[in-house]
């Protein structure tokens, strides 16, 4: 996440912004640098994004600004679709076109039908080992910074599911493909992993990603749709943020409590609660305010109170 930090005499422009745009990230840019740009268009003083995407990589890249950065667990841990292109005969050392071939193979004879097959194999529970072009961290530095200089460490294999993999197109070099999968799942890695069943070597040379849960079929915004609303006169102009989503998007699949003034007052000082109409359900709920603002998530217990699990509001010390 980023704080109003900015160069000398620029600070009075940051503004408080709560919301996630649901950015199209363009390829050349790192999330960070996507992240960066969208900020300085809106002006936000705190912004985060959720699920790096490569450079090499385009698609939807959620940024968290202001009250919704607290949201970028939530979204980091969420299932996620991707469409891909495998290039077969070649593999490089970051997994992608971006990187140096380190490796050739004869190009394999596929039919259709048996390279669909070989994708169904790859579906339900598995463990991946993540690639050392990646951001995870060992003794506090990135992995790919020492792959960057030729070291290579051992990497645990990590769980993730395969929900759905689907073949859209194969011809003799390259091989399209859809995929919707779990957190911390590699597409670099699952095309590689690909190409050997195949018989081959093989890198990515696109990949987009088409949704994050829980925005599937959400349109994205482009980073030129920020620059002419900023260009166009940004907030003194007679429109919000293209594609600015309220917080609450980010919890659409939990259920709802409205509060009364006093009882939201209470939980904005983070004490317990016990509405008159009490959940049915224990688990988390989304709470709202008398006036059908959001006020953040409460876990309902079995003894029907609501307990503060994380507030998406400034806390308020004064009566209602």
């Amino acid at each position: 996440m980023t704080g109003a930090a900015g160069p000398a005499g620029a600070r009075a422009r940051w503004r408080e912004v709560d919301g996630i745009v649901l950015l199209d990230k363009p390829t050349g840019l790192t999330s960070t640098q996507a992240l960066q740009r969208a900020r300085r268009l809106l002006g936000a003083a705190k912004a985060g994004h959720a699920g790096t995407l490569d450079p090499l990589a385009t698609g939807m890249l959620p940024l968290c600004f202001g009250q919704a950065t607290k949201a970028c667990g939530q979204l980091l841990g969420a299932r996620k679709a991707y469409r891909a292109a495998l290039t077969l005969g070649a593999s490089t050392d970051t997994g992608d076109a971006e990187g140096a071939v380190t490796g050739r193979a004869a190009l394999p004879v596929l039919e259709p039908g048996a390279a669909a097959a070989v994708l169904a194999g790859f579906c339900g529970e598995r463990l991946q080992v993540p690639p050392m072009y990646s951001a995870l961290k060992r003794e506090g530095r990135p992995l790919y910074e020492l792959a960057r200089r030729g070291e290579e460490v051992p990497r645990e294999a990590r769980p993730i599911r395969i929900e759905r993999l689907e073949l859209l197109a194969v011809s003799p070099t390259l091989l399209e493909f859809e995929v919707v999968c779990s957190k911390g799942t590699y597409v670099r890695v699952l095309g590689e992993e690909i190409a050997a069943a195949l018989g081959t070597l093989g890198h990515l040379a696109a990949l987009r990603r088409l949704w994050v849960e829980p925005f599937e079929g959400e349109p994205m915004v482009a980073l030129g749709e920020l620059e002419a609303w900023a260009q166009a006169g940004a907030w003194e102009g007679a429109s919000p943020p293209p594609g600015l989503l309220a917080v609450d998007r980010a919890f659409t699949g939990l259920p709802r409590v409205d509060l009364d003034a006093r009882l939201s007052l209470y939980l904005r000082q983070g004490r317990e609660v016990e509405p008159a109409s009490s959940p049915s359900e224990t688990g988390v709920w989304r709470a709202y305010d008398e006036a059908g603002q959001f006020l953040g998530l409460v876990e309902a217990t079995a003894e029907r109170r609501l307990r503060v699990r994380r507030l998406f509001v400034a806390g308020s010390g004064t009566s209602p």
